[in-house]
């Protein structure tokens, strides 16, 4: 495909189609024939999600009616697992995505446990926390005892499947009627982990939790660095604890080693404009009459769209630093001010940064938004 081709265009298409089925062929050479013909057909007018669908739905006349049977032609025809010996950032091809749409349509009602068993497989070529959610909400005790069991697999895709498909707000996720805290203890097994790829999901997963009970987040990575610490603890816990941050939760700021209350001086200059499509350029001096660490975010609160409507206001990461009598901090920030944002649109007017240290707004300043 082009390099200027849509994703959905680049993951699913002729030569994509033609692979999956060539691996059926090669377990079966009467594999339908028209399959790559039918799915194309509607490509044109299908996203990116609505394909992987299709393609399910495309598979259930071409595979045995039986799911076993349907099942052990899936796994016969799979390449071989994805590199064991990576540690992250492994995701695999995007083709074997239908396969866990498909498994979910077939044996979700009859045959959970035969599902559990290709979705352990298939996670290995790509991972299928979308399509195991399904299965929690259907069978949630089957599908947490088959979990627990996966966080000691020796794959590190199924060890990650546990933590992110339990997560409670997985981007593009169906929602999970299971109680939030219910996959605490699966995390309990993970956050040791030895792969990147999974205590990345640990983190996020507990990021999500924070949002609702951020003193579950809070006594989890509490718990676990009693237990012991180390610098893949460490980056874990800075990152489970981020929105917390951003918010300013004092007991997150407390564990991390950021004191709230510690005595800082923030000198902020602003321009008195800057144009929408340049950026926004701005300098700070920070300096404290004790030795500290100090966690530096900005925020910057941006026009609405109308007046009366709610305006955009976003925390910002800076910096981390240590802070003493003699050693104070300066910083210059340039924020880019895009005119051609996909996500989101600026708009003239006035607008306001913060200085936020160790989770308090420490200065701020006006300025006014041109185009």
């Amino acid at each position: 495909m082009a390099k200027g081709d849509a994703l959905k265009d680049q993951l699913f298409n002729a030569d994509k189609l033609s692979y999956l089925a060539g691996l059926f062929r090669r377990v079966d050479p009467s594999f339908d024939p028209t399959f790559e013909a039918r799915c194309l057909a509607r490509f044109p007018e299908l996203e990116l999600k609505q394909r992987i669908d299709w393609i399910a739905n495309c598979l259930i006349p071409a595979l045995p009616s039986d799911f076993p049977q349907a099942a052990q032609v899936i796994e016969a025809a799979l390449p071989p697992p994805l590199d064991p010996t990576l540690r992250d950032d492994d995701f695999g091809d995007f083709i074997f995505a239908p396969l866990g749409e498909y498994a979910v349509l077939q044996g979700l009602e009859d045959h959970p446990e035969r599902l559990l068993d290709l979705l352990e497989a298939l996670t290995q070529r790509f991972s299928m926390e979308y399509a195991i959610r399904p299965v929690i909400n259907r069978w949630p005790d089957l599908a947490f005892d088959r979990l627990m069991l996966w966080t000691g697999h020796d794959s590190y895709h199924v060890r990650r499947l546990v933590s992110e498909g339990t997560r409670p707000r997985l981007p593009w996720g169906i929602g999970l009627t299971s109680d939030p805290a219910r996959p605490l203890p699966l995390l309990d097994r993970l956050y040791g982990d030895r792969a990147r790829f999974v205590t990345r999901s640990v983190a996020n997963h507990l990021n999500d939790i924070g949002k609702k009970t951020p003193d579950a987040v809070i006594d989890r990575l509490t718990a676990w660095n009693a237990a012991g610490t180390g610098a893949e603890l460490d980056w874990i816990t800075r990152h489970a604890l981020r929105d917390l941050v951003k918010k300013g939760h004092p007991d997150a700021m407390a564990l991390l080693g950021f004191p709230m209350d510690a005595p800082v001086s923030v000198d902020l200059t602003l321009p008195e404009s800057a144009r929408i499509g340049t950026a926004l350029e701005f300098t700070l001096h920070l300096s404290s009459p004790q030795g500290l660490s100090a966690l530096v975010d900005y925020v910057v609160t941006f026009p609405p769209a109308t007046p009366g409507a709610k305006a955009r206001r976003k925390v910002h990461k800076l910096t981390t630093a240590d802070l003493t009598p003699d050693t104070p901090l300066q910083l210059t920030k340039r924020h880019k001010l895009p005119a051609d944002a996909t996500t989101y649109r600026l708009h003239p007017g006035p607008a306001r940064v913060e200085i936020q240290v160790n989770g308090q707004i420490r200065a701020s300043g006006d300025l006014v938004l041109t185009t």
